[in-house]
């Protein structure tokens, strides 16, 4: 009998299939909060609170996006969240990688300690550096800035450089040492070696850390809250929370989910473009480390 023609065994078919099932289910579940959060911004008050939750709107109330982003500033809010999650992220990249490189392929004294230090750093809690830092930004005069907020993320005050540290690690600790002996012997320096090689060979990893510190920023609150009074300058978490605080006796559900849908279009965006590097390398950063 041909051993592709044997059928499966029953027990291993319902194993597949109830896996199936409850990862079905679980899908439901994940996406179900997001399809009410669009639904509901699409509703009046009166829709909201006299209809069910998962009722369409009798009437489609397209003018919430366009209130929520011109009247309540929230176009300001999402640039300025876009100008730091993209200046952090790529920041906390360059540092991150270029650190992890010489923690995994060079051997020097106390090279040990440090990488401990790094991976140390993530288990202290980020309230505990607000009120330094609010002082420190204030003598380097970038309070109330766009950019000392973007450097204090880069920097790893929520955690994102320790973890890409300790993420690109284990990729570079598995690339063959041959790769640097031929470009040595062909002539190329130190940087022509990392930025020509390694890097690209490091791409899934860095793609995976880039997506896991653009969400850590873009929805990051405390940091925010504390280093910036400016309201031009709000964040998109902090502008929503103002929003629905100025609303006070009577808030307008409507515009405040149309904001919520729309902090979340960046990352639905992200993740539907780049799911398969966050797979491949979630799963290569585990089999390598």
């Amino acid at each position: 009998m041909n051993k592709a023609a044997r059928p499966k065994p029953a027990g291993l078919w319902i194993s597949k299939t109830v896996v199936r099932v409850l990862l079905l289910l679980w899908t439901l579940i994940v996406l179900y909060p997001v399809f009410w959060t669009f639904i509901t911004s699409l509703k009046n008050n009166q829709q909201v609170m006299l209809g069910k939750p998962w009722d369409f709107p009798s009437v489609m109330h397209f003018e919430n996006y366009a209130n929520v982003w011109s009247r309540a500033h929230f176009g300001s809010y999402f640039m300025n969240s876009i100008l730091v999650t993209a200046g952090s992220t790529i920041l906390s990249l360059a540092l991150a990688s270029t650190t992890a490189y010489i923690l995994a392929r060079y051997s020097f004294k106390g090279r040990g300690v440090l990488y401990f230090i790094y991976i140390a750093s993530m288990m202290i809690p980020t309230t505990l550096g607000l009120i330094p830092l609010f002082f420190l930004l204030n003598d380097m005069h970038l309070s109330n800035s766009l950019l000392g907020l973007t450097l204090v993320y880069s920097v790893g005050t929520i955690g994102i450089l320790p973890l890409g540290i300790f993420f690109l690690v284990g990729f570079y600790k598995t690339l063959p040492k041959e790769l640097e002996e031929a470009a040595t012997i062909d002539g190329s320096s130190l940087s022509g070696i990392f930025l020509r090689i390694m890097l690209p060979l490091s791409s899934p990893g860095m793609i995976t850390v880039g997506i896991m510190n653009a969400l850590t920023v873009w929805n990051e609150y405390i940091m925010a809250t504390v280093l910036i009074n400016d309201p031009m300058k709000y964040t998109i978490p902090v502008g929503i929370a103002v929003m629905q605080g100025e609303m006070q006796y009577r808030t307008e559900w409507g515009p405040l989910f149309a904001g919520l849908s729309i902090s979340m279009i960046p990352v639905i965006v992200m993740y539907v473009i780049y799911q398969r590097q966050i797979t491949g390398g979630l799963t290569a950063g585990a089999l390598k480390g």
